[in-house]
């Protein structure tokens, strides 16, 4: 009888060690960032192998096309340096060959992996299909925020004392790129990482602090809520809402969750702390109700919702436009809330040029005398402080921009699209976008503000979505807050249930100005369920109505005029480049 005779198999049978493994490091200058729209103007690239280099290739290359001036200053590459060199389309199968049978390696892969793919799809080549390691991607799975401030070439080249600067040039950068990868390597290392296979795997897989902490989400249930990320003496380190807990907090210990500073939090996470809810709407609000008040330092967005700014028509005997922190409780009119003071600037611009309104600070009563500023001898002021303007006379102007603000900005619009036209023939046209940008963030301001009214001034609402399984998703509302939520189980008979809802609900005393009792992200929030299929309103005390000739009617045109061009600046006004 023939017994075969097993042989235990090697260390390097498992993978191909990572010094037998040759990397091409390359890196790329651009005429930009779209390699749809954007050209090749520099190739470097260097061949490593067990820490040893065993080639390089560099060449400029003619992107047939003129290089952009902010480019030629980011990189030092002009036209004329160019204009000799070889098109692309020579200069792809020397690359190609170059790097035939090596792992690609690139800082940000993505962005040169596609360049050189576009490059090959247009003039037929076949892409490569090597592994491909991105040392950014690499660094932000190793490296914590304590030793390096991000992730960029420089740092790292930098924190690992390469030998070579990055300097946007690609020969030089690609030599940079392999120090920085050579030294990760070396970091890997003491996770058990040896073979090429090993650190594809390592790439893909999560962090080991995710892994650590996977038995946070165990006793998650699945349900709709809130979940609270919170540190070892309770403190909130991220908030965040889903339909499923238990599904998305498995997920942050998973390799879909790449974000670095996600990672970071989980690394210093040691509970997550559940809030069941019982609507999808409830957890929205429990949510923004939360990182409002504990402003979690993970949390980009609504940590700082009173942190807001308003345009105010005071309450005094000769009123003036103010922008005003503070919502008090007078006879003032107010718009907003804006999320800078540069927003509410704007928009009282905008009412300038259509309502002339004293603009100077001091308070002036009917027995103020001083003389007049250049403003009234431009007409742009009635001068009440000379008592050019009777008490009445003033407060017309007065009473037309409180109704610009609250019921029709009409006369408003009017006035800045006449400015625009007169400047647009004069062809003063930044002048005239200036001017188009300010009644945008007034347009919009005056609509957002309408909208919110028309919730906030109802002391009580309740309305009704169908739920999933049959039954009915019930809120009350009062004063734009949400007081009560549940579900009203299929078949069960709406009047007890929904009185039983409203006696358990949260008394709401409302406040001052156009946001009585809640943020306007939440309020906003309670709109947009409003104003999804299928709800229905249950009872309604008030009149839930929008002014017929307000903002809302303005803002599609001004959103229309504003569509496929590129935001800058303020939230509010979405200004132009």
């Amino acid at each position: 009888m023939l017994v075969e005779i097993g042989v235990q198999g090697t260390l390097d049978e498992l993978g191909t060690p990572l010094s037998q493994v040759t990397f091409v490091v390359f890196d790329l200058e651009t005429t930009g960032g779209s390699h749809a729209e954007h050209a090749i103007t520099e190739i470097g690239a260097v061949k490593v192998r067990g820490g040893e280099v065993i080639g390089e290739f560099a060449t400029l290359v003619d992107p047939g096309r003129p290089i952009p001036p902010f480019i030629t200053v980011l990189t030092g590459i002009t036209d004329a340096m160019v204009v000799a060199a070889p098109p692309m389309r020579q200069v792809l199968p020397a690359f190609l060959e170059f790097a035939a049978g090596a792992v690609l390696v690139a800082h940000n892969a993505p962005f040169d992996v596609g360049f050189i793919k576009a490059s090959c799809q247009e003039h037929g080549y076949p892409p490569p299909v090597a592994p491909v390691v991105d040392t950014a991607d690499l660094a932000r799975r190793v490296l914590t925020r304590d030793e390096v401030p991000n992730c960029k070439l420089s740092t790292l080249a930098r924190v690992f004392r390469s030998s070579t600067e990055p300097c946007h040039r690609a020969l030089a950068d690609a030599k940079a790129t392999v120090d920085v990868l050579h030294a990760l390597i070396e970091r890997v290392g003491s996770y058990g990482v040896s073979t090429l296979e090993e650190l594809k795997g390592f790439v893909r897989a999560p962090t080991p602090e995710q892994k650590r902490k996977r038995h946070l989400a165990a006793s998650v249930p699945s349900a709709p809520g809130v979940y609270v990320f919170e540190d070892e003496r309770g403190e909130a380190l991220y908030i965040g809402k889903s339909g499923d807990l238990r599904t998305r907090v498995r997920s942050y210990f998973t390799a879909g969750e790449t974000r670095a500073r996600i990672r970071e939090m989980i690394g210093i996470a040691e509970r997550v702390r559940p809030i069941v809810c019982a609507t999808a709407l409830e957890a929205e609000v429990r949510e923004l109700r939360l990182i409002g008040a504990a402003k979690p330092r993970y949390n980009r967005r609504s940590r700082f919702p009173e942190k807001v700014v308003w345009l105010k028509l005071t309450d005094e005997p000769y009123p003036r436009l103010s922008i005003v922190r503070e919502v008090k409780a007078d006879a003032g009119t107010y718009l907003g809330p804006f999320t800078s003071a540069r927003g509410a600037e704007d928009a009282r611009s905008a009412l300038h040029e259509a309502v002339p309104l004293r603009q100077c600070t001091e308070r002036i009563t009917t027995r103020t005398w001083r003389p007049a500023c250049a403003l009234a001898e431009m007409g742009r002021c009635g001068a009440p402080c000379e008592g050019r303007q009777t008490p009445d006379e003033y407060h017309r102007h007065v009473e037309d921009a409180r109704a610009a603000i609250e019921r029709d900005p009409g006369p408003v619009f009017a006035a800045l699209e006449a400015r625009m036209r007169r400047l647009s023939a004069e062809q003063r046209y930044e002048e005239a976008a200036v001017d188009r940008d300010r009644l945008a963030v007034f347009v919009r301001a005056a609509a957002r503000m309408q909208r919110l009214r028309s919730l906030t001034a109802l002391p009580e609402m309740v309305a009704a979505a169908p739920a999933f399984g049959g039954g009915w998703d019930i809120h009350v509302v009062r004063h734009g807050r949400l007081a009560a939520a549940g579900v009203m189980p299929k078949g069960a008979h709406p009047t007890p249930f929904v009185e039983a809802l409203l006696a358990t609900a949260e008394t709401v005393l409302p406040g001052p100005g156009p946001l009585p009792a809640a943020v306007a992200e939440e309020s906003e929030c309670i709109l947009r369920w409003l104003d999804s299929p299928g709800v229905r309103l249950v009872r309604v005390d008030g009149v839930y109505s929008l002014p017929a000739r307000g903002a809302g009617r303005l803002k599609e045109r001004i959103d229309l005029a504003y569509q496929g061009l590129e935001p800058r600046g303020t939230r509010e006004g979405r200004p132009l480049r």
